[in-house]
C-alpha cells in the first residue's frame, strides 16, 4: 500500500489515571511531537478506535458508568469535540469499528463477552444490540478486511472465537468451527492481519509469544503455523506482552512487552509470513500501547508507568528504531491512535 502522508498528523493518547486524552501534533519533517489539546473525559479511559474515514474517535471508559464516548476530529487542527456517548454493557478492553463504520465492536475482559453497538450516519454510537459470550477474558474484537468475519480473542481459555458478521443487521453468528484453539497457556491478547490478507499475527500475553496464523478468508478460519518468543534472550521477567502492529507495507512487525519494557522488531517474509528477529528496543516503562503512522516511518510508544510517550523514526531498510523525542503526557497512558491532516 502506497501512502503519501501529509507533513503533519495528530496523535491521540488515552490516559487512564488522569482520565483524559492527550492530543499531540506530529511534525514528520522535524520528527517532533507537540501538545495541542487535553480533553478531560471523567473516567478511566483506555481503548480508542477510529472510524474508517478517520473523522470520529471512539473512547471507552473502564470505570462506571461504562460508556463509549465519540469525538469529532477537526480535519484542519485535529482537535476533538464531543459528539455523543452511549452505554456499554461492561468494562471494555478493546474497541473497533466494522469496515463500513456502521457498527462498534467491544470486548470485555471481566465480562467474558463481546458486544455490537450501532453507529449512526453522523458517527454517534448507540447502546449495544447484541452481546455474545466469548470464553474467558475476551480481549480484542477484530473484523477482517472483507468485513465478513470478526475474531474475538479469549485470553483465559486460549481461544480465538471466529464469528460470521452480517453488515446489515450487525449480528454475529458462530462460524464452524466456532473457535481456533491457541497454544495452552499462551493467553491470546491482540491480533493483526497482514495487508496481503493471507496471514495474521497473534500475540500471547501470558507467554510473550507472537504466532503466525494462516487466514482462510473464504471460510473465515484461522490456523496456527509457527510462533516465536518476543522477550529478549536471557530475560528473567514474568512474560506480559501487550500490543503488536505492522507497518502499512507489511514488511515489519513490532511487539511490546511490559515487564521488560521493550519493543521487539521483526522482519516479515511477505510470501510465507514468517518472522525473523531484528532486535529489541528498550522503551517507556510498561509499554501497554503503541502505534505506527500511515507513512510507516514513525512509531510512538506509551509508558503506562512512566506517564510519557517516545517518538521513534523507523529505518525503512532495517526496521530499527531511533528515538527522536520523549514527551510527558497524562497519567497511565495506554492507547494511541494517529490521524493524518488533509
Amino acid at each position: 500500500m502506497s501512502v503519501s502522508p501529509t507533513a503533519t498528523a495528530t496523535v491521540y493518547v488515552s490516559n487512564a489515571d488522569s482520565q483524559d486524552i492527550s492530543v499531540l501534533r506530529l511534525d514528520r519533517a522535524r520528527g517532533s511531537l507537540n501538545p495541542i489539546q487535553t480533553v478531560p473525559v471523567g473516567g478511566m479511559v483506555m481503548p480508542l478506535a477510529l472510524s474508517p474515514q478517520r473523522h470520529v474517535l471512539y473512547a471507552a471508559l473502564r470505570s462506571e458508568p461504562y460508556t463509549v464516548l465519540a469525538f469529532t476530529i477537526d480535519p484542519s487542527t485535529g482537535h476533538l469535540g464531543e459528539l455523543g456517548r452511549a452505554a456499554l454493557p461492561d468494562s471494555m478492553a478493546y474497541l473497533a469499528t466494522d469496515r463500513g463504520g456502521r457498527w462498534l465492536f467491544a470486548a470485555s475482559y471481566g465480562g467474558n463477552r463481546a458486544s455490537v453497538s450501532p453507529i449512526g450516519t453522523d458517527g454517534q454510537p448507540a447502546p449495544a444490540v447484541q452481546i455474545v459470550p466469548n470464553g474467558k477474558n475476551a480481549h480484542a474484537a477484530i473484523p477482517d478486511a472483507a468485513n465478513r468475519n470478526v475474531y474475538i480473542t479469549s485470553l483465559g481459555t486460549d481461544q480465538v472465537f471466529q464469528w460470521r458478521f452480517d453488515t446489515h443487521t450487525g449480528q454475529l453468528t458462530p462460524n464452524d468451527p466456532p473457535a481456533m484453539t491457541a497454544r495452552p497457556g499462551s493467553g491470546p491478547r491482540h491480533l493483526v492481519f497482514h495487508p496481503n490478507g493471507r496471514h495474521a499475527y497473534l500475540l500471547g500475553e501470558l507467554d510473550a509469544t507472537v504466532e503466525l496464523l494462516d487466514v482462510d478468508a473464504t471460510k473465515g478460519q484461522l490456523n496456527r503455523k509457527q510462533h516465536w518468543p518476543t522477550l529478549p534472550a536471557g530475560a528473567t521477567v514474568k512474560p506480559w506482552a501487550a500490543d503488536l502492529h505492522l507497518t502499512p507495507d507489511g514488511r515489519f512487525l513490532y511487539t511490546s512487552e511490559r515487564n521488560s519494557s521493550t519493543l521487539a522488531i521483526w522482519r516479515v517474509d511477505t510470501s510465507s509470513g514468517a518472522l525473523s528477529l531484528v532486535g529489541h528496543q528498550p522503551t517507556e516503562q510498561q509499554p501497554r500501547g503503541f502505534q505506527i503512522d500511515a507513512s510507516g516511518l514513525w512509531l510512538i510508544a506509551s509508558g503506562q508507568l512512566s506517564h510519557a510517550v517516545t517518538l521513534y523514526k523507523i529505518d525503512r531498510d532495517s526496521g530499527r528504531l531511533t528515538e527522536t523525542q520523549r514527551l510527558p503526557v497524562g497519567k497511565g497512558p495506554n492507547w494511541i491512535e494517529i490521524v493524518d491532516h488533509h
